[in-house]
Parts: structure tokens; sequence; C-alpha cells
């Protein structure tokens, strides 16, 4: 049904076809015909962060910022959902128009700027959902007019005030759309930001009688040197994964389109490349205990399974949902399971 839907909603304004989209995927869940939409997503079991995985394909941080649509989401086949990014305090988000489609690239460009209602809100309506069918990721920020040294008490909040209702917590200081924030990526930063935050993981654990795993997202656009200092600040503090990657600021591929001057992170396939790099990357200089999950540019199942050669355990969507609709996450899932079934390199078949 979604190719048929497809052209109606990419004449509207990018950022209204999201809220359509997402209250026709909540009247589908409710009318129980998201199977039409979907189609039928077979179990591929996965462990990881001490957490059941049905499958490993889950839903980026971006589209449901608010907890909004929690259960519609997971209908879809995901084997997790994130949402947020969450702030503290409530707040607009950048002016619009914010977000601008480059269709003949398969490509997103948005600058939504951390637009949530705030923590409250979210924990609410995470209480109201009852039918989630996979961990549950809560994705954190800072407000916009929070300085970044005093970023740590924004970050602080939101992670105390979600501990109980998450089954893992994604630590975002990778967002190209709130001034400053990837400051926080820089060696000393990070490590001031992830030591206490893990510390406050420790205590919350202690606290509710369950461990909650924290993951950072990072951006695309570290240099080589910046990669391998933020993996040695992760692998040092011990975290418990890596998110790689967010959205990029660079426009290589998309030069020549009317938006490509826009100002935002870009997403869907041309950010495919740097991103697997930035994770295979860190994959070579991460210890194995800590695992990554692969996100950007994910357009189909081939592109999952390169996620997966490159080091990722897990792997997320977003820009190829715009595009594809419901169908890429079976497809994902399929893609990995016959990766997982192939024999390895080397193997003797049985007589």
């Amino acid at each position: 049904m979604y190719p048929l839907a497809r052209p109606f909603l990419f004449t509207l304004d990018a950022e209204r076809a999201h809220g359509l989209g997402l209250g026709a995927l909540d009247l589908a869940w409710r009318t129980g015909t998201t199977p039409l939409l979907a189609g039928r997503v077979e179990a591929l079991p996965t462990k990881l962060l001490g957490l059941e995985f049905p499958n490993p394909v889950g839903l980026a941080a971006g589209l449901d910022k608010n907890g909004e649509h929690i259960d519609a989401l997971f209908a879809l086949g995901f084997g997790f959902v994130e949402i947020g990014t969450i702030t503290p305090r409530p707040q607009a988000g950048n002016p619009k128009p914010r977000m601008f489609r480059l269709p003949q690239h398969l490509a997103i460009i948005n600058r939504m700027g951390f637009n949530n209602a705030g923590v409250d809100a979210l924990v609410k309506n995470v209480g109201h959902s009852r039918h989630r069918k996979g961990p549950l990721g809560i994705n954190i920020g800072k407000n916009k007019d929070t300085p970044n040294e005093e970023a740590l008490s924004d970050y602080l909040h939101c992670m105390e005030r979600v501990y109980p209702l998450a089954d893992y917590i994604t630590v975002n200081i990778s967002s190209p759309n709130t001034a400053g924030l990837r400051e926080l990526q820089e060696e000393q930063a990070l490590r001031r930001l992830v030591a206490g935050l893990r510390e406050a993981q420790e205590r919350l654990a202690g606290v509710h009688g369950r461990r909650v795993p924290m993951l950072v997202k990072i951006a695309p656009d570290l240099n080589e040197n910046d990669i391998d200092a933020a993996a040695r600040v992760l692998a040092e503090l011990d975290v418990d994964g890596v998110i790689a990657t967010n959205t990029t600021i660079n426009r290589d591929g998309v030069e020549s389109h009317p938006h490509a001057t826009q100002a935002g992170g870009l997403s869907g396939a041309p950010l495919m490349p740097q991103s697997t790099f930035v994770l295979r990357r860190l994959r070579a200089r991460l210890p194995e205990r800590i695992p990554l999950v692969g996100v950007g540019g994910i357009q189909s199942g081939a592109d999952a399974v390169a996620k997966m050669a490159a080091g990722a355990s897990l792997v997320q969507c977003y820009s190829g949902l715009i595009y594809r609709g419901p169908a890429l996450v079976g497809e994902c899932v399929e893609a990995i399971r016959r990766r997982r079934e192939a024999p390895s390199p080397g193997a003797v078949a049985p007589l």
C-alpha cells in the first residue's frame, strides 16, 4: 500500500507529510490493518546489551520524538524502536520549513533542532504504551539555550526521568542542528560528559535494581584522529555501545540539487559510505565488548548487510523508511538472516 500512498505524501511539505504518515500508522494499528502496510516480519532473535531483540533491525531516533506512536511503530516489525531526541524542557526547534526531500538522491535534509514536548511529556506517553514488542531506546539531548559547560545537567535530568522506562538510553551529542552540540565530541568535553553520565548510570542501577545500557551516538563528520580519540574515551569509560552515525553536514554527491544549500543534516543514501567508514574504523578501535549500531543510508537489505559486515551488531533506519516504506524492515531482516545462515569461508560441506 505504501507505494500507492507515497506519491500523494510527496506532494506535501515534508514535515506535514511526516505528521500525516504517523497518524496513518496509528490508524492502521488501531484498526488491525498494519499487516497490509508492512507484511509479516519473521523473527530473527538477537541478544545484545543484556537485551532480547526479536530481530536486529530498529527504527532510529527522530521519527517519533515524543514517544506518541510507539505501539504503531513496533507493529511494523521493528526489532527495537528508539524515540526522541528529548530535552529537559519543551522547545519548538528551528523555524519552518526545516525538512527537505531530495528524491533523486533518496535523501533528506533536516534542521529540526530537537523540537519536542519535553521529557515529562515523553515519560507520560511511554507510560501509555502497552504493546511494545521489543526493546525501547530513549534518545536524550540538551536544550539549545543550555551552555555546553552546563550540558551534563540537562543529560542527567533526562537520564534520571527516563531511566525507569527505557530498555537503553542513547546520548545524542552529534546532531548538527543544535548550535555547538557537536563540540561535546571533542576529547576532553566527551570525557567529562560521559564520565558524569556513567557515574549516574551506576547510581541509578542501584536505585532501580536494574542496569539500563547507555549508548553514545556520534557524527559521521569526525576526522580519523577524532574518531580514534572518541573510541579511546568511550573504551576507557566502558560505555555499553556506540551508534554510528547521525546525519552529515557534507553535501558530496548532492551538490547539484536545489536543496543542497539548505542548512541541516543530510540523511539517506548519500550518507551510506561516510557513516559506514566511521562504523568500520570504530569497530577496529573499540574492544569487542562494546557493540556498534549501524545507521545512515540504509535503503535495502544489502545496505543492512554492509553495515553488519563493517562491524554493526544491530542496524537502524529512518530515511529509507520514507522512500521505501515499511517493506524495508522485512527486507533487511531477511538479508541479515541469509548472511547469518551462509556457510563461513572455508567451511566443509557435510558428505
